[in-house]
């Protein structure tokens, strides 16, 4: 397999390992680029599915695993949530992650059952899938309710929506409630 080539043609964050899992293998360098194959992300902001990834990854044997450290640079898409503007930008997401071989590859000796410990994942058959690691890069770097200065802009004052009311500005009592008003001195 060529280091610019993927063995899933639909999914760039899928990598195939079948080479990596021997004995002898060295690390390995990949350049891929390809879309997304869902949207990846935040409610207000996210990387759409579809939207070029352009991913440079380097896949380390440890042995009984595999040391996945990887880039994905993506234009992400949202909408500010004070000016309701349209937010397009270009980000970078950091990946590194460990994926087992087998289930015995990382044993806790302790006998503490910590329920925090880092989980490693278990590589089935012939194939990592980096698609969990970016949503949770993702969804730990993305702003949950991005602002334009989040993004090196600023919003503009005619595109902020008015609020509702005005602080000070007197309404006109509804005629239905009107006959209340005689009520209002007696207690």
């Amino acid at each position: 397999m060529s280091p610019r080539q993927n063995s899933d043609n639909t999914n760039p964050l899928v990598f195939n390992i079948a080479k990596l899992a021997q004995a002898s293998a060295t690390s390995d360098v990949r350049h891929v680029h390809g879309p997304a194959a869902q949207r990846i992300g935040l409610p207000m902001i996210a990387i759409e599915q579809g939207s070029e990834l352009d991913i440079d990854a380097t896949l380390t044997p440890l042995g009984g695993g595999i040391l996945v450290d990887a880039s994905v640079e993506s234009d992400v898409h949202g909408q500010c949530s004070r000016c309701l503007a349209p937010i397009d930008a270009r980000e970078l997401f950091r990946i590194e992650e460990v994926f087992a071989l087998s289930n015995d590859f990382i044993e806790d000796n302790t006998g503490d059952d910590d329920e925090d410990a880092d989980v490693v994942t278990v590589i089935e058959g012939d194939e990592i899938d980096l698609t969990q690691a970016l949503i949770d890069v993702a969804g730990l770097t993305l702003p949950f309710n991005p602002v334009c200065e989040d993004f090196d802009a600023e919003c503009s004052d005619e595109e902020v929506p008015a609020p509702d009311g005005v602080s000070g500005e007197t309404v006109g009592l509804d005629p239905r409630w009107a006959a209340l008003e005689k009520f209002k001195g007696e207690s």
